[in-house]
């Protein structure tokens, strides 16, 4: 049978490494892997690409990904782009005054290293949109900036206590100051007008066409339910889903209600029926169990510290209790859920390992794949338990360098000896973890190749400054690995995630074979082509 598309002239990325230079594709399928002997497959209707030492190898898979808010980010008040408390303003203010009509003003994207603190204040926004309320989350979507027009919406004032899961932040004289962190962000949130069903399908299917533009053939959407004023995109998905415009392979992990508990799993058995469908599954369920160090809300086992590095009172928030996590896990685990944690400190990684391993002991072995995802800090105890259990280590490999938030919001807090502890990707796979690989976007830039760059340097794309924590790097087939057989295994694709012959044909071209150049270069190579299904989804320009 003659193949559909033909690759010649590799090299090609197998399971074995760069031991290939042809493939072929027949319908869905890789049919061939190998040198000058698949060519006999060609036929008149065959269409040959000629790699010319370009890499070919599977498609990036992304294992934590918003794509919806980050489609819908991008058609609104986009500050991703802006450093600096100055420019996020003049960002502000040039949307506002482009878009009369728009009863509030949203978007987000700011960085905290912008505003002194990491928390800016209503009176800048004020002084741009009196009028109208403004409502921004930062690029974590921990914390949302807002103007006094929306604090007076929501009836917050010097009085408004603090949510259980969040903070308010207060300025001198104790009125709120514009920023509300964590669960506080519900407040304001839940007056925003949601997106209307057509403006939450046009954001997947723009979101869909960049990432397959940089490689990405499948990935985890890390929230798909009701959060803090964020837009559900389920329907999205099974619009897309039944209408064939969903391109990539998706799962979806079901949001967990933080503020409810066991009471909700029969939802969850429902939803998970209701929004399967074609190209899209919904068999995950996300566990948000911390918040993030930067605002002090991520879970330590031992307490922040103050400017003086001396301890506080504070341990971060669990926002899931502890003594009920075990028996909410090993429920969801019998029903057949993996289960997806927001893990970021070591505390709440250790609780999340924790109910895994309580599963584990109700459960016996099952073929569920909980991952845990951030692991900005992890106790040297607890890296040998993820192979032990079999959970997967879910890194977000762009966090992993040097950058001035880090300076001014995170490492004096943690102290020296955690500030060590850092996103320990080598660590986690000398001890025989599993390693997967996913952006957070829009929280940072969804291009595999960014993040692999970092993964394999510890530096910031084209960034000279010092390599962070250097005994964390990973080599490059690692850090490929992690984006693509890594991600295939949490996204329970195991057709996908390898060149080999009977896999599905999700391939990417690159412009070049990074292989073959320094490290310091990764950053450069570029997306030619990206395959699904034995589909060309996107060719460059």
């Amino acid at each position: 049978m003659h193949a559909d598309l033909l690759f010649t002239g590799g090299p090609v990325l197998t399971p074995r490494g760069r031991t290939a230079t042809a493939v072929a594709v027949t319908g869905d399928r890789i049919t061939a892997v190998g040198h000058d002997e698949v060519r006999e497959l060609a036929g008149p209707r065959t269409e040959v690409v000629d790699l010319a030492g370009r890499l070919l190898l599977p498609g990036f898979q992304d294992a934590h990904v918003h794509p919806v808010p980050a489609g819908l980010e991008l058609a609104q008040c986009d500050l991703s782009g802006t450093t600096t408390a100055e420019a996020a303003v003049a960002a502000v203010r040039a949307y506002a005054d482009a878009h009369p009509e728009r009863e509030w003003i949203l978007g987000g994207g700011w960085s905290m290293e912008a505003f002194a603190g990491g928390t800016p204040t209503r009176e800048l926004l004020d002084a741009v949109v009196p009028d109208r309320p403004v409502y921004l989350p930062n690029r974590d979507h921990h914390g949302a900036w807002v103007n006094s027009r929306a604090l007076r919406l929501a009836g917050i004032g010097r009085d408004t206590p603090d949510p259980a899961d969040g903070r308010i932040e207060r300025d001198a004289s104790g009125e709120p100051g514009g920023t509300l962190q964590e669960g506080a962000m519900r407040l304001v949130g839940r007056l925003t007008p949601p997106a209307t069903p057509a403006d939450r399908l046009a954001a997947l299917l723009g979101a869909q066409r960049y990432l397959h533009s940089l490689g990405v053939t499948a990935w985890q959407d890390a929230l798909v339910g009701d959060f803090l004023g964020m837009d559900d995109p389920a329907q999205a998905y099974l619009t897309a889903a039944r209408d064939g415009s969903l391109t990539a392979r998706v799962r979806g992990a079901l949001w967990w209600d933080r503020e409810r508990g066991a009471e909700q799993i029969p939802e969850l058995v429902e939803k998970r029926a209701a929004l399967s469908h074609g190209r899209f599954r919904a068999g995950s369920v996300k566990l948000m169990l911390d918040g993030v160090a930067e605002n002090h809300t991520a879970a330590l086992l031992d307490p922040y510290l103050d400017r003086c590095g001396c301890a506080t009172a504070n341990r971060g928030k669990s926002f899931v209790d502890p003594a009920e996590l075990p028996g909410f896990v090993a429920e969801l685990d019998a029903l057949g859920f993996q289960c997806h944690f927001h893990a970021l400190g070591d505390r709440a990684v250790r609780d999340a390992l924790d109910a895994v391993e309580a599963a584990r002991a109700a459960n016996g072995p099952r073929d569920t794949r909980p991952h845990l995802a951030h692991l900005q800090v992890v106790h040297p105890d607890d890296v040998p338990r993820f192979a032990r259990l079999g959970a997967t280590a879910n890194i977000q490999p762009l966090w992993a360098a040097h950058e001035p938030q880090m300076d001014e919001l995170t490492i004096p807090f943690l102290g020296p000896e955690r500030a060590a502890r850092q996103y320990p990707f080598r660590a986690l796979l000398r001890s025989g973890a599993r390693l997967a690989a996913g952006s957070d976007w829009p929280v940072s830039s969804p291009d595999p190749l960014q993040g692999i760059h970092v993964a394999v340097n510890r530096v910031e794309p084209g960034g000279a400054g010092p390599v962070f924590l250097p005994d964390e790097r990973l080599g490059l087939a690692d850090a490929l690995a992690a984006y693509t057989a890594g991600s295939a295994y949490v996204n329970h694709l195991d057709d996908t995630g390898r060149v080999a012959a009977g896999a599905l044909a999700d391939l990417v071209v690159l412009d070049r074979d990074p292989f073959a150049g320094p490290p310091e270069a990764v950053a450069k190579t570029r997306v030619a082509l990206t395959v699904v299904g034995g589909q060309p989804v996107y060719r460059a320009g």
